[in-house]
């Protein structure tokens, strides 16, 4: 926010029109515009939150520029909801916007730095500093904006951040975020039919539970920690079942619990995903989701992909080689994990209310502490030992689906993990 001193700003030709005791009419302003021409016509006006402490303050979108006159300094400051021709210059101790004034600062002393190898800024900016600061702002925007949808779409508890510090690049623009396998064309997931009796899964499981029921293990400890081999598969408990939601057989179907953010790595390697909290070792992390289609389908949009340099096929080849997820287009946070030659995430092919083994959920375990600040991973050709005849039933073939010919062969992609047992390339 900073005091208007703005002088003959334009009040434009909107028209309020209040509502009596009798009845009310639509008004053609938006909120921030009739507050606006409140301030410009000096008006307080409570119902629209604007009184004489405020009235003079005006909303700081971004800053522009910046230069030093003696030793005052002044911002150019572009205003919420006025167009750039109304951008004034001001000094700084109009500004009350201290957020924006820091990361100005700090958007600034970091290209300098890049550019010039020196932090302190002059007293005035050339024009193509001044554009790049301009352009990180409205990038910082259109990011927090797509934070603020991708929260708001998220059906898990954790919450998910986003950060570029790297270049200008924003939010993709063909991603739509989903929580649960969205089902293509031609493909069913046959629901169960029944469910456990149990009182207790985990200490009295009636029959084996689930996972007996199905001839197979329990899966978790009573911390919710995966004690399976990987290859092995996952039956939680489902929606017949008689136990609730604490049911320590319901860990996958709770989904993400940790605060994650999307980061810009300056790798190369695009946008990756960082914890913002300590993982313990075998704890569910999060699904692999996306869209569910035919392995021809999926052979079809890989042709597609290899041209383009990126891939996001996950074949669901539990059993059989049938169904493919494509997150390319729908998908959640793990669209964006990176693969690495030493990952700290392991798959597992989970079954809850879909018991048709060509059709897994595939959930992502931590194969070790992870800390704070510490960026998630997965081997995009991930093989499982074969221990026993189980466990090589399943590998993990992410990037490999949809391409004919017995073994799949692709074009070598380089690999940027970076680790000591790095494999040079991911394919």
């Amino acid at each position: 926010m900073a005091e208007n001193l703005k002088g003959e700003a334009a009040a434009g030709t909107a028209r309020a029109c209040w509502p009596s005791p009798a009845c009310s009419v639509c008004c053609k302003s938006s909120w921030n515009q009739l507050q606006d021409l409140c301030r410009l016509a000096k008006l307080s006006c409570p119902s629209l939150g604007i009184s004489k402490r405020n009235l003079c303050d005006f909303e700081v979108e971004y800053l522009c520029d910046y230069k030093k006159i003696r030793e005052q300094e002044y911002y150019l400051v572009k205003w919420y909801g006025y167009p750039d021709s109304e951008s004034t210059w001001e000094p700084r101790q109009n500004l009350k916007c201290v957020r924006i004034l820091k990361q100005f600062h700090k958007d600034l002393e970091r290209e300098l730095l890049r550019r010039h190898h020196r932090s302190k800024p002059p007293r005035h900016l050339d024009p193509s500093l001044a554009n790049y600061l301009v352009q990180k702002a409205k990038q910082r925007r259109a990011l927090r904006r797509w934070e603020q949808e991708l929260n708001a779409k998220r059906s898990h508890l954790g919450r998910i951040t986003v950060e570029n510090e790297v270049d200008l690049d924003g939010p993709p623009r063909a991603f739509v975020y989903i929580n649960e396998y969205r089902v293509g064309e031609g493909i069913t997931l046959n629901q169960v039919a029944v469910g456990c009796e149990c009182q207790d899964c985990l200490w009295e499981p009636a029959g084996g539970c689930c996972p007996g029921a199905s001839l197979h293990k329990f899966a978790y400890n009573d911390q919710g920690q995966v004690r399976l081999r990987a290859g092995l598969p996952i039956y939680e408990c489902n929606s017949r079942c008689r136990c609730g939601y604490d049911c320590p057989n319901r860990v996958v179907q709770k989904g993400i619990r940790y605060d994650l953010c999307i980061f810009r790595t300056d790798d190369g390697r695009g946008w990756g995903v960082r914890t913002l909290e300590k993982i313990r070792k075998n704890s569910f992390v999060m699904e692999y989701v996306g869209e569910i289609i035919t392995s021809e389908e999926a052979e079809r949009r890989g042709q597609i992909y290899d041209r383009q340099g990126t891939t996001y096929l996950f074949d669901l080849d539990y059993v059989e080689d049938v169904y493919t997820v494509d997150a390319a287009y729908y998908g959640n946070i793990s669209h964006f994990v990176n693969h690495s030659c030493d990952p700290n995430l392991q798959v597992y092919n989970v079954f809850i209310d879909n018991l048709d083994e060509r059709l897994p959920r595939i959930a992502f375990f931590a194969t070790r502490t992870i800390w704070a600040g510490e960026e998630l991973t997965f081997d995009y050709n991930m093989q499982v030992d074969p221990v026993d005849m189980e466990s090589t039933r399943m590998d993990s073939n992410f990037g490999l689906a949809g391409l004919p010919g017995s073994p799949k062969k692709r074009v070598r992609i380089e690999c940027k993990c970076g680790t000591e047992s790095c494999r040079k390339y991911l394919f």
